[in-house]
């Protein structure tokens, strides 16, 4: 039997995310963490858009949920055979990979906040989420209002990051070409060239980070590839915020490992549902869709048999 895990990135956070962890005691170290640095309220103030989707509190926010899903299921999974993270979920994935521990990514979560908010200008930036669009259509509308690709998520699929004004310009236009135009809950351009300035930042970060040589196959972000050299790894996790996502071709690297089943580990459905769509032949769930840690276990015995 084996998995491959996925580790969703901030605008996945919701109040009713992830109920089954307060009664896991592997995730308690990490549910401490989020209550002293988001404060003890951090679940219900989530229906605080001002609050939750802010960078400072969606990157640790998310990561939090996500780690303390991965601490809660470790023990239980079947062999892991590739990890991959979506943007900050790649911080999550480093340490599903066993090249980061847990309390380091949830700090580097904050940094690389910080790095991002420290360039982000007036904060009337965006991203806007794009499917059934012509690629085509989504470059012209990026040479026309200065918009960039952020992450590619299928071939009639990405997001597009850039000015509010411009992304709700682009969106009209679009949605009058026929594109499902989606805003989404965060306030930056990630994965755009006016993050540029916070990738030295970062790197100093990641470099004061303790790494070591991953046990498990990481897919990075930026190229699709597996790497298992943490300097590397750190040089491509400083550049994906200012470099377009391929997730895309991360799916189809995780893919390639030939995975019985494949798990979104952290709040929402994203991840999933763009698995399901490129590949329907391997099951994936997500951590999300389940009412506890035991049926989520009994769910990937059952979908990773040979």
């Amino acid at each position: 039997m084996s998995v491959a895990l996925l580790f969703p990135g901030q605008g996945t956070q919701h109040t009713a995310m992830l109920p089954w962890l307060a009664s896991e005691p592997a995730a308690r170290p990490v549910l401490a963490w989020m209550a002293e640095h988001l404060g003890g309220d951090w679940r219900a103030r989530v229906a605080d858009a001002d609050w939750s989707q802010s960078n400072a509190i969606a990157q640790p926010l998310v990561t939090g949920a996500s780690l303390a899903a991965w601490a809660a299921l470790e023990g239980g999974l079947p062999r892991v055979v590739a990890v991959a993270g979506y943007s900050v979920g790649e911080l999550a994935a480093c340490v599903a990979s066993g090249m980061l521990a847990a309390g380091d990514a949830l700090a580097l979560a904050r940094r690389r906040a910080a790095a991002m908010d420290a360039c982000a200008g007036d904060g009337r930036a965006g991203l806007l989420g794009l499917s059934d669009a012509d690629p085509a259509d989504v470059d012209a509308a990026c040479a026309r209002w200065g918009l960039e690709v952020a992450i590619r998520t299928g071939e009639r699929r990405c997001i597009v990051g850039g000015g509010r004004a411009a992304l709700d310009e682009a969106a009209a236009h679009l949605a009058a070409l026929g594109a499902k135009t989606t805003p989404l809950g965060v306030r930056v351009a990630s994965h755009t060239s006016v993050m540029r300035a916070a990738v030295p930042a970062l790197a100093r970060a990641l470099a004061e980070a303790p790494w070591r040589a991953p046990r498990v196959a990481w897919v990075a972000g930026i190229t699709g590839a597996v790497e298992r050299d943490p300097v590397e790894v750190r040089r491509l996790l400083a550049e994906q915020v200012a470099t377009t996502v391929r997730w895309d071709a991360c799916m189809d690297a995780v893919a390639e490992r030939r995975p019985g089943a494949v798990l979104e580990v952290g709040p929402g459905t994203t991840l999933v549902r763009l698995w399901r769509e490129r590949f329907p032949a391997i099951p994936a769930r997500a951590c999300d869709e389940f009412a506890s840690r035991r049926e989520i276990v009994e769910w990937i015995a059952d979908a990773a048999r040979p």
